[in-house]
């Protein structure tokens, strides 16, 4: 079992990873959301881009940030092909309009890796159009629906695989199977929202390589990148954010809300097990799994609670979210 994370007390990065899956990366083609200048999934594809993928599909809210992106790869990269989306997760009608558009690239006819990157965190109490938490939204219910809605494609892959961003955060909160949209403003917590979307990601990941593993040969894996000082939270007075965060923590009892601070990564070194969760061959052997630092996530010694590794709740939840969206996702 490869086991990346500790070399010679070097924090590894998805720059040096990539080049050593360079020939897993070659020729593939791979769809990316969430892909802004400075982000972990910018990082990511900036990183694996000179591995020469066949093609690199971009995807985002802002259509302006993931063509900055997409342009810095062109400069540095320009052998690589780049496609273009714009989709917005929060809107399960956005969700569906974008995955027709994919659907509608006939020089597609496959995608080998989806990483769904893209998500919020700890905004106000706020509550789709379509009357969805956007937390819930954004993080899960649109990469669920998005991920079904094109699996065809990542289907026709002679070797497919999901990498869905979960969170350590995800022990802010287990799914709220009778209340997940937070439908009173006064039981609203932002973080346990936001923790919530994070164990929805993980136990779909579950649900991904037990329906369509062995069928299918499909390998998902899910994966917490580690504390990385990104865009995902420009938003907030980090102080009083980082306080608000540490106070739920030590509401609910973790080690973590007495922790004085955290040791931030650069977006290059969270985005090293995004790279080692797509391209690792070892892992295939523990389908579903949960990844941090480049190794597989173990309850005895990580941040990593049963209620996003229950395969009861795992499957729980598929059927909550088919009742939700509306549609069911059989194979």
């Amino acid at each position: 079992m490869t086991d990346l994370s500790e070399q010679e007390g070097i924090r590894e990065t998805a720059s040096r990873l990539a080049v050593r899956y360079s020939e897993a990366i070659k020729g593939i083609v791979i769809l990316t959301t969430g892909v802004s200048p400075g982000g972990l999934g910018a990082a990511f594809v900036n990183a694996i881009a000179p591995m020469r993928p066949a093609m690199l599909i971009l995807a985002g809210l802002d259509s302006k940030e993931t063509q900055q992106t997409a342009e810095q790869i062109s400069k540095s990269s320009p052998e690589v092909k780049i496609r273009t989306l714009e989709i917005d997760l929060s809107s399960l009608a956005a969700v569906r309009a974008a995955a027709e558009t994919v659907k509608g690239w006939t020089d597609v006819p496959h995608i080998d890796l989806l990483v769904n990157n893209a998500g919020i965190s700890a905004i106000p109490w706020t509550i789709t159009e379509e009357g969805f938490e956007k937390h819930f939204a954004t993080n899960y219910l649109g990469p669920f629906l998005f991920t079904h809605l094109i699996m065809p494609r990542i289907l026709a892959s002679e070797d497919p695989r999901i990498v869905n961003v979960g969170s350590d955060g995800h022990i802010l909160s287990p799914v709220r199977f009778d209340d997940p949209n937070f439908r009173d403003e006064s039981l609203y917590h932002a973080w346990m929202a936001y923790g919530q979307s994070k164990t929805a990601q993980m136990l779909t990941t579950m649900s991904l390589a037990e329906k369509l593993g062995t069928k299918h040969n499909l390998h998902a894996f899910s994966v917490h990148p580690g504390a990385v000082n990104t865009n995902l939270v420009a938003h907030l007075d980090w102080e009083q954010g980082y306080e608000e965060m540490s106070r739920t923590y030590r509401l609910l009892g973790h080690a973590q809300g007495w922790k004085k601070n955290f040791d931030f990564l650069t977006p290059d070194e969270g985005a090293a097990t995004y790279v080692y969760a797509a391209f690792d061959d070892d892992i295939r052997a523990h389908n579903g799994a949960y990844l941090l630092k480049c190794h597989l996530g173990d309850p005895w010694k990580d941040d990593l609670r049963a209620w996003a590794t229950s395969a009861v709740e795992a499957e729980m939840l598929w059927k909550l979210t088919e009742t939700l969206i509306g549609q069911e996702f059989r194979y």
